[in-house]
């Protein structure tokens, strides 16, 4: 990273932080050195954000699709411009590096999300068409739109939350999380730069913020990612004002390796599905159940890869694999690990804190010969820790893969492309990923059943999810004629 994008990601961050003896400190995830002071909005802050924002609306709504997709590629353009210094900021605060997939490969699906809603046709859909009757459907702005965002992935969620609502005439109330508030507050102002006044409003503050905006009067959508105890809160929260939602929660996705696969060729791909952000993503896998004939072929693999990637500060161009994102996390982790050693399970490699990296680091570990019930299978880690579970028969397998109670992400990884396509129908989750996990496109609709969930986001189906349908119906061909 060059002194000039560190100096850029100093003065976006002077633009945007608590002045001086003010608001909370947020420290660098990586060395824990204090990085700015994210401002301590209140719910009086929070209530104006959103009488703004109503204000700010129905002109937003009415300058119509063209022109706001302008806008929304204006906005891209602008973090283009600024990616440098906010993958800087993302990287110290999130603690994702800058190279491989993380911090520079979050800005640039910030700019690309924004560009793709910015395409994307939105079409009324034609009824009834015929002598007596002509109906359509049509799309509308919600109104105005709340944005809970993670601390995982905190620029592009936020994105695929604003991106889809801005575009159909929402305006946006942006709440980030608390242990990322910098980097999202600083993506917020760039993008203002270009947009209308109280259009987008980035409010920072805890957990009280958040349930007003879950329950606030004026809300008429809320947009989360997070875990499931939150997201039954926000539903909870919003029964008084009816906003319509949509939720993606926790995940523990599982992958499962067919007989006979060919193991050189997925086991890179295998390894950066569960180790992607360093475990920490939503969809990411978090149990990989193999078959007998492989099973010490792919431990072997994935733990010559996991003892060979690059982890340290992000800043340093050559990690790829960062810190956990705070203690509690970190905490997790260790405990799920600790909890399968004692089990019996064997650590193949990591299993341990990297403690001269910085406080919360931790190898990445690969745990095999774990049985099924263990608390790393059946609970959600979140980090740099994948069991691999043996299995010989093909339906247990996905039994135990389908026992839990979420289905955000699965994937099937198979040498025979129509035994992999069988398999993926029997998962039951949103997406199944063929020889991959966890890769998302802007065009192809995301989403989970069961406790990960509801509503799609990206695409069409995306735009239509932050929308009002309005049936609009009138005389048909006979009486028009």
């Amino acid at each position: 990273m060059s002194e000039s994008a560190a100096s850029a990601a100093t003065a976006l961050l002077d633009r945007i932080q608590a002045p001086e003896g003010a608001g909370r400190d947020i420290p660098d995830a990586a060395t824990r050195d204090v990085i700015g002071r994210a401002p301590e909005h209140s719910v009086e802050d929070l209530d104006d954000a959103i009488a703004r924002a109503r204000a700010a609306q129905p002109g937003w709504e009415s300058l119509g699709h063209a022109r706001r997709s302008e806008l929304l590629i204006a906005a891209a353009d602008a973090i283009d411009a600024n990616a440098e210094a906010l993958a800087h900021l993302l990287s110290r605060e999130q603690g994702k590096p800058l190279n491989g997939p993380n911090a520079r490969f979050e800005l640039g699906a910030c700019s690309a999300w924004l560009r793709t809603n910015a395409a994307i046709p939105i079409e009324s859909q034609v009824l009834v068409d015929d002598e007596t009757l002509h109906a359509e459907l049509v799309y509308k702005a919600a109104g105005v739109v709340g944005a809970i965002g993670p601390w995982n992935w905190p620029l592009m969620i936020t994105v695929w939350q604003i991106g889809p609502s801005l575009r159909m005439g929402n305006t946006v109330v942006v709440k980030p999380s608390e242990y990322t508030p910098l980097s999202v507050l600083a993506m917020l102002a760039v993008m203002n730069d270009v947009l209308p006044a109280d259009v987008l409003i980035g409010v920072s503050g805890d957990r009280e913020v958040g349930a007003r905006l879950a329950s606030h009067p004026d809300i008429d959508k809320i947009m989360f990612t997070g875990s499931t105890a939150t997201g039954r809160r926000i539903i909870e929260s919003s029964a008084g004002n009816l906003a319509r939602l949509t939720l993606e929660l926790g995940g523990n996705d599982a992958g499962i390796v067919l007989p006979g696969t060919e193991v050189s060729s997925i086991a890179q791909d295998l390894f950066w599905g569960a180790f992607i952000n360093t475990g920490q993503t939503c969809a990411a896998m978090k149990r990989l159940y193999v078959h007998d004939s492989v099973y010490e072929e792919v431990v072997d693999a994935l733990a010559e890869i996991a003892a060979s990637v690059p982890m340290g500060n992000g800043l340093d161009e050559d990690n790829v694999l960062g810190p956990l994102q705070n203690r509690a996390q970190f905490d997790i982790v260790s405990r799920l690990v600790e909890e399968a050693r004692g089990r019996g399970a064997r650590v193949v490699t990591g299993g341990e804190a990297a403690s001269e990296l910085g406080e919360l680091f931790y190898r990445p570990t690969i745990v095999a010969d774990i049985d099924n019930d263990a608390a790393l299978v059946q609970e959600e880690q979140f980090g740099p820790a994948l069991p691999v579970i043996r299995y010989s028969d093909v339906d247990e397998a996905f039994a135990l893969a389908n026992a839990v109670d979420v289905g955000l992400g699965a994937s099937v990884w198979s040498s025979d492309p129509e035994a992999a396509r069988e398999a993926a129908t029997r998962m039951e989750s949103g997406t199944v990923w063929i020889n991959s996990h966890g890769g998302l496109h802007p065009m192809v609709p995301f989403g989970g059943v069961k406790s990960s969930g509801y509503g799609l986001e990206f695409g069409v189906e995306g735009l239509k999810s932050v929308a009002v349908t309005q049936v609009v119906s009138g005389p048909g061909r006979k009486a028009q004629a």
